[in-house]
């Protein structure tokens, strides 16, 4: 059973990787608590031991669990963008501890497909600052917020980590924000889940389609990655669902059966309304953070 569910529970959230909770979290931390009605986990990955325990990089994960999007009251929305709001500006002030200055926001994915939308539906809401002409005494309240949406290696023919590293270089941000839909382990995380970590990204390594890796060491620059989970593939869907119904032994003719829904996708039947709802959750909370830069009560700062 260990053996399957390592090789066929394929999820990009850090918190329900295949050793986790079981593992003594060793060269880890983990805390979790109730934020405003939501889930807050925070796990700590410390040392390489820990890393090879969880299968993550060493890094700082939070996880924000909360009712489904399309069940959310306009109350229970509001608390939950303020959450997510504070956790970006947390993660982003140990990242950057001398302030920012800059962000640039790069959201991944491909626009044509529903449930990979999430990143540019992302950058086309976000409040743009950059490119405006200010006056030198304006500035210092108004940080340089730029946005790309580099589409995906098949559309452009180019690695979007070059992408990213060329525009990084041209604007020069204190930090990089990348926006992602990612792959889950359960059907329970879909559309209820954000997960912030300090460690970068790889697209597409949740539906094994793995790109080159978007971090402080490719592309210069400190890198925050935020997705949610918008899909589950059907091996693990299968392994999931066994699991939960308390089936522990597997006959040797679900092999053939799980190595076939390795390549098929399962997302929900509304997605379209979802990836809106959930976009516009994490474009409200970046621009609320980013309202917070140079105010008193945000993170110090010139924009330069």
């Amino acid at each position: 059973m260990k053996n399957l569910k390592d090789k066929y529970l394929h999820t990009d959230l850090a918190s329900e990787g295949s050793k986790f909770p079981d593992s003594s979290l060793r060269g880890a931390t983990y805390e979790e608590k109730s934020v405003n009605g939501n889930t807050v986990a925070r796990l700590h990955i410390t040392d390489s031991e820990g890393a090879e325990s969880l299968g993550k990089p060493i890094g700082r994960y939070i996880t924000v669990g909360f009712t489904k999007c399309d069940e959310l009251c306009e109350k229970d929305r509001v608390s939950l963008i303020e959450t997510v709001s504070d956790e970006i500006r947390t993660l982003a002030k140990s990242m950057c501890p001398d302030g920012i200055s800059g962000i640039l926001v790069a959201g991944l994915g491909n626009r044509s497909i529903t449930s990979d939308s999430l990143g540019p539906i992302c950058t086309d809401n976000i409040n743009i600052t950059r490119h405006l002409n200010l006056s030198e005494s304006d500035k210092k309240y108004l940080p340089e917020i730029s946005a790309i949406a580099p589409g995906v290696l098949a559309q452009t023919g180019i690695e979007t980590v070059e992408l990213i590293r060329g525009a990084a270089q041209s604007c020069q941000p204190s930090l990089i924000i990348v926006i992602d839909a990612l792959a889950s382990r359960s059907v329970g995380r879909l559309a209820s889940t954000v997960q912030l970590s300090d460690t970068g990204i790889s697209p597409g390594s949740g539906i094994g389609n793995h790109r080159k890796t978007i971090n402080s060491e490719t592309v210069g620059f400190p890198v925050m990655a935020i997705g949610v989970p918008t899909v589950v593939d059907s091996a693990t869907l299968v392994l999931d669902a066994l699991e939960r119904a308390g089936i522990e032994e597997y006959p040797d003719s679900l092999i053939p059966v799980l190595e076939e829904g390795m390549s098929f996708f399962v997302t929900l039947k509304d997605s379209d309304i979802a990836v809106s709802e959930l976009s516009s959750i994490l474009f409200e909370a970046l621009n609320l953070f980013f309202s917070s830069i140079g105010n008193t009560n945000g993170i110090k700062g010139d924009c330069g």
